[in-house]
C-alpha cells in the first residue's frame, strides 16, 4: 500500500519538493521554525548534523516519548 504525506507546512520551501533521502541528509534547518542557528546549536550541543541525526537523536526521542505518554494519560 502506497502512503503519501504532504509535508510542506513541517519543510522549509527549498525543501518541499525535494526526495524523502535529499530532505534526511539536510541540515536540521530544512525544518519550518529550525534556523540555522538552531541547526548550528544542535551541532555543537549533541553532534546533529542532519535531519536523520536529529529524527534519530536518544534524547529527543525520549522527551518525544515522555510527552506522548503525559498527552494519552
Amino acid at each position: 500500500m502506497a502512503v503519501s504525506v504532504d509535508l510542506a507546512k513541517a519543510l522549509d520551501k527549498a525543501y518541499e519538493d525535494k526526495s524523502l533521502k535529499e530532505i534526511l541528509d539536510a541540515s536540521p534547518a530544512a525544518l519550518a521554525g529550525v534556523t540555522d542557528a538552531d541547526a548550528k546549536h544542535l551541532e555543537e550541543a549533541f553532534n546533529i548534523k542532519t535531519v536523520r541525526q536529529f529524527g534519530e537523536n536518544k534524547y529527543f526521542a525520549i522527551a518525544a516519548a515522555l510527552a506522548a505518554v503525559e498527552k494519552a494519560g
